[in-house]
């Protein structure tokens, strides 16, 4: 075995893929385009897929010595997983602003993720980038108690969604054809 060959396969087109189910059907409820009620769908897959799918992909990814992809697919494996806790355990009798002041923290690692992204290629940087609106719209929505800048953090978050998806698939796609297919723009070194 040569010694720079990997010796796991990518699990970043998992971890985008499970990033991107999960804040799909979320972004579902936050838009508004099926009813708050309905959040019990995102419950399941917040825990398996965002969750521990994505944690999983994070630790393989420090198998990889992927410093970002680590980073990236850990701590949001756990915010989802943090979100399954916080919606079902904990929210009933909360302060009005606890999911504002859970939002407001994961705008400001996700800030910080935006830059370390340009040292990746444009496809993940560009999912950071309107992941870090739909984040400022939902945390902002949540401390204004908005519906309306909620449901613009929802479609954002829709939009982020496909973006991880395209991602998860270029990946994917390209290397089972062992070719570029679908590019994902890489920055020039």
């Amino acid at each position: 075995m040569a010694e720079n060959t990997p010796t796991v396969a990518d699990p970043g087109p998992l971890g985008l893929a499970a990033f991107a189910t999960t804040t799909f059907v979320l972004s579902l409820v936050n838009s508004g385009l099926i009813p708050a009620g309905d959040v019990v769908v995102v419950l399941p897959i917040a825990l398996a897929y965002g969750g521990i799918a994505q944690l999983l992909a994070g630790m393989w990814e420090f198998k990889r010595n992927n410093t970002f992809g680590a980073v990236a697919f850990t701590s949001y494996g756990a915010f989802w997983l943090s979100f399954y806790f916080l919606a079902t355990k904990f929210l009933k009798g909360a302060p009005s602003d606890a999911v504002a002041i859970f939002l407001l923290a994961w705008t400001i690692f996700t800030l910080y993720m935006l830059i370390a992204s340009f040292g990746t290629n444009g496809s993940v940087a560009v999912i950071f980038l309107v992941l870090e609106v739909t984040f400022i719209f939902l945390t902002w929505g949540n401390f204004a108690n908005s519906s309306g800048i909620i449901k613009v953090g929802g479609y954002l978050g829709i939009v982020t969604a496909i973006l991880a998806w395209y991602g998860s698939m270029a990946v994917v796609v390209n290397s089972t054809f062992g070719k570029t297919v679908f590019p994902t723009f890489p920055f020039k070194k």
